[in-house]
């Protein structure tokens, strides 16, 4: 039993002696931690390590670090603005101020993979479609300057970035964490501007996750993350995209409710997904891993070279994470202003599980 192309989510702040037990067992490719994993700097930290420990190669030890809402770390530390208040209110060196606390915060927690930046174009602002406030701007350029700036300081701190999520979830009318979204467009319609800003950043892109909406004129019966016309005939192949490919969770509405645990894992990896994301519902892993054979050695190279390649985490000091903190809120406060930086920090809405 092999879990090394999955990266999966565990259930609390401390590993229990039977994740434990699995891990070592399964050695998935990673693991991606929630606020329901996350108490405190060296909480994170000890269970970073821990995590490390299990694993014979170093593991993607993952996060979804956006800011605003998607700000996991929001109850113990500095939690600054979304990325379309960035848009709206920095420049590009305020935005790269942010990349760089942002990756020498994760860093010091032992993460070494963010997902991030979004890449969406949110074309349906009033929707409750999962986007609000996460997009970089409602133009191709905009995006591909500013996440394209943000990415490329984040990377310098030696944490992976992962754009999201291909090919669009900018056209959804509704939220995959809970159905699935069909976008009626053609690729000539995507390649206008949705796509342009993955074909601009690609290069500089250590991974594309792949979102859950349907795309009928590409495939008239996978979502993008399951489908192989995407992932490998547009992506891999048309695109030339060298870096790996990722499911977004397939814990999801969209995903769990059409197409069932198992079968769901072994879709994606044969559309050509590298590492499928299960990050909530492991109780069944164990005997999905079982009826699972998806050998792709071009695959398992990728992220072999990928884990060989990752960094190990600074030692931790207080001091360093109280400088960054310190950092982060000046650049916050200037980004918002004084004002409202006051008023909004006794009460900070809760995270979202995204």
């Amino acid at each position: 039993m092999n879990a090394a192309r999955l990266i999966v989510g565990l259930g609390g702040a401390e590993l229990t002696a039977d994740e434990t037990a699995l891990f070592r067992d399964i050695q998935p490719a990673g693991y991606i931690l929630f606020s329901r994993n996350l108490v405190s700097a060296t909480q994170i930290r000890d269970l970073t390590d821990a995590l490390t420990g299990l694993s014979i190669d170093r593991p993607f030890i993952s996060i979804d670090q956006e800011g605003g809402r998607v700000w996991r770390t929001r109850e113990f530390s500095c939690a600054p603005p979304d990325a379309a208040t960035f848009t709206a209110k920095a420049d590009s060196k305020k935005i790269a101020q942010f990349g760089a606390f942002t990756g020498q915060l994760l860093q010091l927690l032992g993460i070494n993979l963010n997902f991030a930046p979004v890449l969406d174009l949110d074309h349906f602002p009033g929707q409750n479609n999962g986007l609000r406030g996460r997009c970089w701007g409602n133009d191709s350029q905009s995006v591909i300057n500013n996440a394209g700036v943000f990415n490329r300081w984040m990377r310098k701190q030696n944490v992976l970035s992962c754009g999201k999520h291909f090919p669009t979830n900018g056209l959804a009318l509704s939220d995959p964490h809970h159905d699935l979204p069909i976008a009626d467009v053609s690729l000539k319609q995507l390649l206008k501007e949705d796509l342009i800003p993955y074909t601009a950043l690609m290069p500089e892109l250590d991974a594309i996750m792949a979102c859950h909406l349907n795309f009928p004129q590409l495939d008239s019966k996978m979502p993008a993350s399951l489908s192989r016309r995407i992932l490998t005939g547009l992506l891999r192949d048309q695109f030339d995209y060298k870096g790996l490919i990722l499911t977004d969770d397939l814990d999801m509405g969209a995903i769990v409710q059409n197409y069932g645990r198992g079968n769901d894992i072994k879709l994606a990896l044969e559309a050509g997904a590298d590492i499928a994301l299960v990050c909530h519902e492991m109780a069944s892993l164990p005997s999905t891993l079982d009826k699972i054979e998806v050998h792709d050695p071009e695959s398992l190279e990728r992220i072999k070279k990928q884990r060989h390649e990752l960094k190990r985490a600074p030692e931790f000091t207080q001091s360093r994470w109280d400088q960054i903190n310190d950092q982060l809120t000046d650049l916050t406060r200037e980004v918002i202003g004084r004002e409202r930086f006051e008023l909004d920090r006794p009460a900070q809405s809760p995270v979202e599980e995204y």
